[in-house]
């Protein structure tokens, strides 16, 4: 019969090595977030607008509100609520101010059975706005906390 104590720090170790072989939250931690969606939620609009990628660079004018993100890659996701599927260029530009993105290029959508371009993003209340011309389509800001993973490369024609 083993020692009590021997069999106590066994088990403590077994823990240890069980738990380090868990796999990792899906969900995008804060502390990895590039600069690029930091800086949307400092404009009041939640960081999940921009998808879980490489950003390899990302600047703003702060008089004009003009910007440009630089993503490792072009990519698909899924949009929530409704499963829309959405495609990011490698470069997403616009126009930035508090609660509000205009001018917006670079990521298109997929409804109706054909592509369109999403040309504005506004916050409104614990609301999103996606803007498609003159369409709109309003959804929970909450669906756009975490960063979504992108899906794969795309082609959006």
């Amino acid at each position: 019969m083993m020692n009590p104590k021997v069999l106590f720090v066994l088990a403590l170790l077994l823990n240890l090595v069980a738990n380090s072989f868990q796999k990792p939250n899906p969900k995008t931690p804060k502390s990895t977030l590039s600069r690029a969606h930091v800086e949307l939620v400092s404009y009041g609009l939640p960081s999940g607008l921009l998808p879980a990628t490489t950003v390899l660079g990302y600047a703003v004018n702060r008089t004009t509100g003009e910007f440009t993100v630089k993503l490792g890659g072009a990519c698909k996701i899924t949009l929530p609520p409704d499963n829309y599927v959405a495609t990011y260029s490698d470069t997403i530009s616009g126009k930035i101010v508090q609660g509000k993105i205009a001018e917006l290029d670079g990521i298109r959508v997929r409804a109706f059975f054909k592509w369109w371009s999403i040309t504005g993003i506004r916050s409104s209340g614990d609301d999103i706005v996606f803007e498609v011309g003159m369409v709109t389509a309003k959804y929970p800001s909450k669906n756009f906390d975490d960063s979504p993973a992108c899906e794969g490369q795309h082609s959006s024609s």
